[in-house]
């Protein structure tokens, strides 16, 4: 179980991690290192250049599980939310999924049933070319729109509204790959491996929701607000 409190800048880093050890992946996605001893939040924050409040904005949002954090958003630092959005990319692109991918082939490749085996990886491949190409979009044409509002640029061509309207949730195809092996892939001997694969599955599964979750309630109704003002 996770803490439910909300924490604030005078808390200790390292309760916050040990009671929310998910909140390693929010830490690293910061640039927030570890090593921090007893120095609070605040302190950490501002040892690495970290804007404090857009980091508990977050840490609090995902810990919540609800939408009260929005009444922050005028809190929110856009550029630091939008570099924080950007490490989670590269850590899904190049590194969680591709890790998957590996365990799943070294857990498959034992298989009498190397057919189901081949469609099992190109189910895989073909949903990480779909992550790719959602968060690639949002890499080249959302974050360089924002960029432009920040410097008080309103391009007329685009607004936030598009990307809302067309905001997949990518974890969808995740969930019946997940489906597929546990349901219908045939038991061979030794399935520690697979289990553990599974287990990297679910928690990417989850981890793509709430990342989508602060894409859609946080990101997107800060921009929404941005436009105004440059309007």
């Amino acid at each position: 179980m996770f803490s439910s409190k909300m924490y604030k800048p005078s808390d200790k880093m390292s309760d916050l991690i040990c009671e929310n050890y998910v909140m390693l992946q929010v830490l690293s996605r910061f640039g927030l290192s570890l090593g921090f001893g007893d120095k609070t939040i605040q302190e950490v924050c501002e040892s690495h250049r970290v804007d404090c409040k857009t980091f508990l904005i977050v840490v609090n949002f995902l810990l919540e599980d609800n939408d009260r954090m929005q009444d922050h958003l005028k809190e929110l630092s856009i550029s630091a939310l939008m570099n924080y959005l950007k490490q989670a990319h590269h850590y899904f692109l190049d590194f969680q999924l591709p890790a998957i991918r590996r365990k799943l082939i070294e857990a498959l490749c034992s298989s009498p049933e190397q057919e189901v085996v081949f469609l099992i990886v190109q189910f895989y491949d073909a949903y990480v070319d779909e992550v790719r190409k959602h968060m690639e979009y949002e890499n080249q044409k959302v974050f360089t729109y924002v960029e432009q509002l920040l410097q008080g640029k309103k391009p007329e061509s685009y607004n936030i509204g598009v990307f809302a309207r067309h905001h997949d949730q990518i974890n969808a195809k995740l969930t019946e790959l997940k489906n597929i092996i546990i349901k219908y892939y045939p038991a061979n001997g030794d399935n520690q491996l697979l289990n553990a694969t599974l287990f990297d599955i679910f928690s990417c599964e989850e981890d793509l929701a709430s990342h989508n979750r602060v894409e859609d309630y946080l990101f997107v109704p800060a921009i929404m607000e941005l436009e105004k003002e440059v309007k």
